[in-house]
């Protein structure tokens, strides 16, 4: 099947065949002809296969007639991320190069007033993240009354980072009218209840089995040890044994761990940069940009950047750490192997990981292969042992160490207590104090214990206490002095 056969308009299939593209992904062929057809579309996909332009071509197509009006997009595109946002902005530059269509882009990083200058000038197209879109209409610079059409992309990823009210939110503001078009990589229970909630008798469209992984890539599981000098070791042997390796993507679960991570890695030698959402814009732009033009072979990058971000000649993926969701796993080693091209991904397993990589298994439905040995069988190292011995005679030190009455009656004396000096610096003084008062006097003034260091679990035993018992506030043994009346 030809793009012809889809009932594109001759301009988009001009700006298709310039881009270099003959036949449609098997997405795009069955979702367009859909979406001219003014149908709601459930679009499911693993990522990689053109979901991006199964709705950027018809919609194109709708959008040469008509005419935006002030404030009032005509059609609005909601994504997870700024990358992602940015990279449906140039798939319609790319393929709207024939159509006068005014774009805009409303993500964080960005000033108001420039985005706000677009939006009163008119925009058929607006390509927004949910919580700058609500900003912008709670300041009354934007109206959703003539929104035609509505996209929500990578609906799972909005779950995961918690958008989830936002588009509720922003679907009771447009149209009850509109066409909604509904794409996600994986359908979990949520997602589904969403979908029913947001379309109207919805055509769907699943090209591949949802949370299936593509055939393209080899995976494997590496083994490692549990710290993260040991973690990293591993990674540089692998980057370093690697065949075939043109550039790289590396995932960790915590943006703390990519500014390590990355550190280390340049520390090593490696040319890398580093990618997560505490960045500003413009630095995660310019990462982005200096590893897809190969000046940077390896990214070292948060969950940011495993959703739908168009890098098709990555040659390799390493999961750093195991992702806490196994449905990040098909996203993350989805960066490789796209658009028919072969990949590989590695994921480093440490010791307690065993459950997160069963529900990774369970969820693509096969088996991951191991490369040397499993986790049961691979060694320990003498690292570890000798770190866990450390960490033993350090917490030794600064206790007073019990002796046996038999070692006593060997010879052996009682080691005196002797404080950590850092400990001893970092107590407050107040505390220190208290801690040198005698045994008897700290219970004696303690709230939580009676007299006489009698705690109040004791104080049961006694007995009842009629009125005040030996104690009388001062307050009652003051003298009354009654005062004289007329």
């Amino acid at each position: 099947m030809s793009f012809a056969e889809l009932g594109l308009s001759d301009k988009v299939q001009q700006a298709v065949a310039a881009a270099g593209y003959a036949e449609p992904t098997p997405i795009q062929a069955q979702a367009i002809p859909h979406v001219l057809a003014r149908r709601d579309v459930l679009g499911i996909a693993q990522t990689g296969t053109g979901k991006t332009a199964a709705f950027t071509l018809p919609m194109l197509t709708l959008l040469e007639s008509g005419r935006a009006r002030a404030r009032m997009p005509r059609t609005l595109i909601l994504e997870p991320t700024r990358e992602l946002a940015a990279q449906v902005e140039e798939n319609f530059d790319k393929y709207g190069i024939n159509h006068r269509l005014s774009v805009a882009l409303l993500i964080g990083g960005v000033s108001f007033g420039d985005q706000d200058a677009k939006i009163t000038r008119g925009v058929d197209v607006l390509i927004a993240t949910p919580g700058r879109l609500l900003d912008h209409f709670e300041r009354g610079k934007l109206l959703l009354t003539g929104v035609e059409l509505l996209v929500i992309d990578e609906a799972d990823r909005m779950l995961d980072m918690g958008f989830i009210p936002d588009i509720e939110r922003i679907v009771k503001l447009v149209p009850f009218t509109r066409q909604t078009l509904f794409f996600s990589a994986t359908m979990p229970p949520e997602i589904q209840r969403l979908a029913d909630a947001f379309l109207h008798n919805p055509v769907k469209v699943e090209v591949a089995r949802a949370a299936s992984t593509a055939s393209t890539i080899i995976q494997r599981l590496v083994a490692t040890g549990r710290e993260d000098y040991e973690k990293r070791e591993t990674l540089r042997e692998l980057i370093r044994g690697a065949t075939e390796l043109q550039n790289a993507i590396v995932f960790c679960n915590r943006k703390r761990d990519v500014a390590v991570l990355h550190r280390s890695l340049q520390k090593h030698g490696f040319a890398a940069a580093a990618l997560h959402g505490d960045m500003d814009q413009h630095a995660r732009m310019a990462a982005l940009d200096s590893f897809r033009t190969g000046e940077i072979p390896i990214l070292v990058a948060s969950d940011v950047a495993a959703r739908g971000l168009d890098i098709p000649a990555v040659s390799h993926v390493f999961n750093y750490d195991i992702p806490h969701h196994a449905e990040d796993y098909v996203h993350r080693i989805g960066r490789t192997g796209r658009a028919g091209r072969s990949g590989q991904s590695f994921t480093l397993v440490s010791p307690g990981e065993e459950k997160s990589l069963a529900a990774i298994e369970k969820l693509i439905g096969q088996p991951v292969e191991w490369q040397g040995p499993t986790l049961a069988e691979r060694p320990q190292s003498e690292g570890s042992s000798r770190r866990r011995s450390g960490r033993g005679e350090e917490r030794s030190r600064g206790r007073k160490v019990k002796v046996r009455s038999s070692d006593r009656s060997r010879g052996h004396a009682e080691e005196p207590r002797e404080e950590a000096p850092v400990a001893r610096a970092a107590q407050p003084p107040r505390e220190e104090q208290q801690s040198r008062r005698p045994r008897q006097e700290r219970n004696e003034r303690s709230p939580e214990r009676g007299y006489q260091g009698r705690s109040r679990r004791d104080e049961d035993a006694d007995e009842p206490v009629i009125g005040l018992g030996d104690h009388v506030p001062a307050f009652l043994m003051r003298p009354v002095t009654a005062k004289k009346t007329r």
